[in-house]
């Protein structure tokens, strides 16, 4: 449920579709409308990675923990961070981050393997629903260190919780 960016390169803004729910750090298509939709077998061709969360029943900030989802960026949103622009940040065309939104198949893979994607989420090839890698693998899936690098970073010490029991893969989008 989380998207650490370290480095972007675009990052725009796009309209959501209405009725959509999505977790930033998952993978975006863009409808027929332009608007901004989740990947899935009806939108397959990738646009980019969301930077916002649109939902209704829990935030998916880094360090928030699904099952306790009491945080909200603004308590008028309800967890909706496109609520008062009916917008949400894509980041596309290159750029480093950091996600536990995976599936299973990638916590196995190793350093730069090709990424596609699947529902939303980053996969290996086996379970692609989509054409064309979406990002390549930079660091295996792990506990995301926290502290001061080259001072105190230490890995695991700062549980950041999510959708994959604080497991975190770092990726380059290629898309």
């Amino acid at each position: 449920m989380a998207l650490i960016e370290k480095f972007h390169v675009v990052a725009a803004e796009r309209a959501v579709a209405s009725g959509e729910t999505i977790k930033e750090g998952q993978v975006v298509s863009l409808n027929t409308s332009g608007e901004v939709v989740l990947q899935c077998p009806t939108y397959v061709t990738p646009y980019g990675i969301a930077g916002d969360t649109k939902s209704s029943s829990a935030s998916a900030m880094p360090g928030i923990v699904t099952a306790t989802p009491g945080w909200q960026s603004r308590v008028s949103d309800y967890f909706d961070e496109t609520a008062a622009s009916g917008q949400m940040t894509v980041y596309h065309s290159g750029g480093e981050f950091a996600t536990d939104q995976f599936s299973a198949n990638v916590s196995a893979a190793t350093p730069y393997t090709a990424l596609y994607a699947h529902s939303g989420k980053l996969c290996t090839a086996a379970e692609s629903i989509a054409s064309g890698i979406v990002a390549r693998l930079t660091q295996t899936a792990g506990a995301y260190p926290s502290g001061v690098p080259g001072t105190d970073l230490t890995t695991g010490d700062q549980a950041l919780a999510g959708d994959n029991t604080n497991t975190y893969i770092e990726f380059k989008l290629v898309i």
